[in-house]
């Protein structure tokens, strides 16, 4: 059987059917319906946060909250995410100012970001890469500093904590999405978590048209969710513990068998972070090392993937290039493996192996 790098969790097929029967019985399918409430409630209380939207996918939780925020210029970023992070700031007519990686964590090097600040900069964009959280402190005291807004793109960070706080709860927004490959997942969708009230109504005006019944307050999107998303949301959020576990001994198993002198992992050595293995990323010796293990592993039907490639200063469509060496290394030779709630240890073993006498 091919293996991917990753396979969605699916819960049983009954726990499913038995929720959506609700949704024949009133036909509600949509338009903040009584299952995307719920979950709304369900994910409010499960992650310790005041506010939290359901949308329709991570990238649009992005770019609402970049309108949001009424930001203008300059916003400073990472180079090393999945390119929705970056595409989301040109989608809404913003500049992407890169500042490159800590070499350890792979998250934007908060050193960095004070020598990029210019007068257009409006904002503050970063990703917790791999679900470990960023320098939160240092980059809110440079926020309050030169006044800026913060924006977390959490995609990976359900489950994680940090300080006893979900990596999901800091900066003026965090967005998370939960597409069927993640931690948890509602077959499509996001949501956008802000503390502030004020905040909250115009996000929530935004992701509907900006309107109430006839009542137009502001321009708006459709950045809504089914009713049938939420009820796979349901389904799966009391599942996450085990799916966590599950994913924790399949990790550990990993580091258990690699060969660590030609290999590298960022670091989880950061106080009081509890992770949700949310991806099992390697850093091979160089780009051809990366190549040739990928293609050993391919000859035995096993799909990795190269997350997050290529730095995102290098996407072929920007018409400047700020030079980040170290993203653009890490970039190079970063490979995720094959990591989801029932990969069989045996078939860790094998993966293992294949990597191992590819080194």
């Amino acid at each position: 059987m091919a293996i991917n790098v990753t396979k969605s969790f699916l819960p049983p097929i009954e726990e499913y059917q038995e929720i959506i029967k609700g949704i024949w019985e009133n036909t509600w399918l949509t338009n903040n319906g009584p299952l995307v409430r719920k979950l709304e409630g369900q994910l409010k209380e499960y992650l310790n946060v005041e506010h939290l939207l359901f949308v329709g996918n991570g990238t649009i939780a992005i770019q609402i909250a970049l309108k949001a925020l009424n930001l203008t210029g300059e916003i400073i970023t990472t180079p090393f995410s999945y390119c929705a992070t970056t595409t989301s700031i040109l989608w809404e007519n913003l500049q992407p100012v890169f500042v490159d990686i800590e070499p350890k964590t792979f998250n934007i090097n908060a050193d960095f970001i004070e020598a990029a600040i210019t007068e257009k900069t409006t904002a503050i964009m970063a990703t917790h890469v791999y679900g470990r959280p960023c320098d939160v402190e240092k980059i809110e005291t440079i926020a309050q500093k030169y006044n800026l807004k913060v924006i977390y793109d959490g995609a990976h960070g359900f489950g994680a904590t940090y300080k006893g706080k979900s990596v999901l709860s800091f900066g003026d927004i965090t967005t998370c999405s939960f597409h069927a490959t993640k931690v948890f997942h509602s077959i499509e969708g996001g949501c956008v978590v802000s503390n502030d009230t004020e905040l909250n109504k115009k996000l929530e005006l935004y992701r509907s048209f900006g309107h109430k019944n006839d009542d137009y307050y502001t321009m708006g999107i459709n950045a809504k969710n089914s009713e049938f998303h939420a009820a796979m949301g349901l389904c799966n959020l009391p599942k996450v513990a085990d799916i966590v576990s599950n994913r924790r001994v399949v990790s550990e198993k990993y580091d258990e068998l690699l060969n660590w002198e030609k290999l590298q992992r960022p670091s989880n050595e950061i106080e009081g972070f509890e992770y949700n293995y949310a991806y099992y990323p390697v850093i091979l010796e160089s780009e051809a090392k990366l190549l040739q293990v990928t293609e050993a592993l391919k000859q035995h039907e096993i799909t990795p993937r190269r997350y997050f490639y290529p730095s995102l200063n290098q996407l072929p469509y920007l018409d400047f290039y700020n030079p980040c060496p170290i993203s653009e290394n890490i970039a190079q030779r970063a490979l995720s493996l094959p990591l989801y709630y029932d990969l069989a240890l045996e078939d860790v073993e094998r993966i293992a192996s294949i990597i191992n006498e590819n080194l």
